[in-house]
């Protein structure tokens, strides 16, 4: 894979286009600033995520307050995601049909891996999980809808970057490498590395690399139905599941299940 610009030449340029709202871009991106750990977020910590000056955070967050998408904790002055965002996100999970075909392979999946099993898709530069099934044997890294993992690192979201077109990972790439700096390289070395082992193995893989003491591995598929491309991922703490057990047991049914999965959304 060739050194990745910091710019792209076919990136969208929003400032140069009159149907862009930067305005509404902004106050869309305080929101997608909360993660699934955050409780309270102030307008110091919301600037430095959005990278925004803290004066037009300010006007944002009292604009998103009063229309209830954030609610003001007056004790701490902090800010909390409003009810107004569940409606938003309840209606698109609703939606998606593929959480319902999904999710008992999902569960058959886990239980026989004794691992966690999500179903995610690319927000920005994370992976963000829609649908997760755990094995009753596991005990840890216990995520849930709703929580976002590297784009870069994760399994999930190497198995994105190897199914979406050249054209479309080369933008996305170009912005990991100018949000990552000097870690770049690395990162761009285990890029190519999952690049190759979709090729041969059928999934990438992720040990030790988003997280130092988990494993996983993924698979993308195309839901249809103008969805963008989603991914299964299968993993969990290195010393419960092993990269071995990954690849000899697990990967074959990962695999199967991908298959099952667009067979009936196709049909």
């Amino acid at each position: 894979m060739p050194s990745v610009r910091s710019t792209s030449a076919g990136a969208p340029r929003p400032k140069e286009d009159r149907h862009f709202v930067t305005a509404l871009a902004r106050g869309l991106e305080v929101l997608a600033c909360f993660r699934s750990g955050d409780r309270l977020l102030g307008n110091q910590e919301i600037a430095q995520r959005c990278r925004l000056p803290k004066s037009t955070v300010s006007r944002l967050t009292a604009t998103l307050t009063r229309l209830g998408y954030l609610i003001h904790v007056e004790d701490s002055g902090k800010y909390r995601l409003g009810t107004a965002t569940l409606s938003l996100g309840s209606a698109m999970l609703v939606r998606l049909d593929v959480r319902q075909v999904a999710r008992p392979l999902m569960q058959e999946l886990a239980d026989f891996a004794r691992a966690e099993v999500s179903l995610g898709t690319r927000d920005r530069l994370s992976m963000i999980y829609v649908e997760n099934c755990r094995s009753s044997a596991l005990h840890t890294l216990s995520l849930d809808v709703g929580s976002r993992i590297s784009l870069a690192t994760s399994a999930m979201g190497r198995a994105w970057l190897a199914a979406v077109p050249a054209g479309e990972r080369g933008e996305v790439l170009a912005q990991i490498q100018a949000r990552q700096g000097e870690a770049w390289p690395e990162i761009q070395q285990g890029i190519e590395q999952a690049q190759q082992d979709y090729r041969s193995l059928g999934v990438t893989t992720s040990f030790g690399d988003w997280q130092k003491n988990v494993n996983a591995i993924a698979r993308a598929f195309q839901p249809g139905r103008g969805l963008p491309p989603m991914v299964i991922n299968c993993g969990g703490p290195s010393f419960n599941v092993a990269q071995e057990k990954l690849l000899a047991e697990a990967r074959p049914r990962l695999l199967e299940i991908v298959a099952r999965i667009e067979t009936a959304l196709y049909r």
